[in-house]
């Protein structure tokens, strides 16, 4: 299959202030989140990538739009809802320190799967969506540009935590294990037999060996010599 580098935004206002902001309407990249989102640009402007698909919402748009301006040729860029943030509901807008005293809150540390933000939707819906948007996009690509296609997919803390749980067979309820910063990089690809993660929570580093895309095959026993061996 293609090769998904899963992108988060880069950091806004809204988590600068401690504050949920969910689906709130014109929550920005700060300048600190402008320039993590430029360097991964940066980082990723080594790759030829096919796509860039980005969560509706306006800061996962202005990450991905940096990403398409660092790319020598012209990604397809579609918006997919079904990447976007959570639907925290009436948790939405609230501040996290203030959240934390809430009864729901060790379940959503602890048990994710059982959590049903009030007003809002399940954590398990959110990963089912989710999950489902980027195999399918993932499936798209390498349908059009072969198994060596790479893309971008920009989203949000949980959703991409919620995919690379899956990924790497993990029960939602194990997904705080998963950490994924602002503008981090994170890499999966899907093989016929199982998904394979190559890398998560990135901040730096060369990408340029994805140029070349990713050898498929059995896993190494041992570990095997890397993807620049030749």
């Amino acid at each position: 299959m293609a090769t998904v580098i899963l992108v988060r935004h880069g950091r806004t206002t809204a988590n600068a202030a401690g504050l949920l902001a969910g689906r709130t309407a014109g929550v920005s990249l700060d300048q600190v989140g402008r320039e993590q989102a430029a360097l991964t640009a940066d980082r990723l402007a080594a790759v030829p990538v096919v796509g860039v698909v980005s969560s509706p919402l306006e800061r996962c748009r202005q990450t991905a739009q940096l990403i398409l301006d660092r790319q020598a040729g012209t990604p397809y860029a579609p918006v997919e809802i079904d990447i976007t943030e959570c639907d925290y509901g009436q948790w939405q807008g609230r501040m996290l320190s203030d959240l934390a005293t809430e009864d729901l809150w060790p379940v959503v540390q602890t048990q994710p799967s059982a959590v049903v933000f009030p007003g809002g939707e399940s954590m398990a819906a959110m990963q089912a969506r989710s999950v489902a948007a980027i195999r399918r996009h993932d499936a798209a690509f390498e349908a059009e540009h072969g198994p060596g296609a790479v893309w971008v997919a920009v989203s949000h803390g949980d959703i991409i935590k919620s995919i690379l749980a899956d990924a790497l067979g993990m029960h939602l309820d194990l997904f705080q294990r998963i950490n994924v910063g602002p503008a981090s990089v994170s890499i999966v690809r899907y093989g016929a037999d199982r998904p394979s993660v190559y890398a998560t929570n990135t901040d730096a580093g060369d990408l340029s060996w994805l140029s070349n895309g990713i050898h498929s095959g059995d896993a190494p026993v041992g570990g095997g010599a890397g993807q620049n061996a030749r």
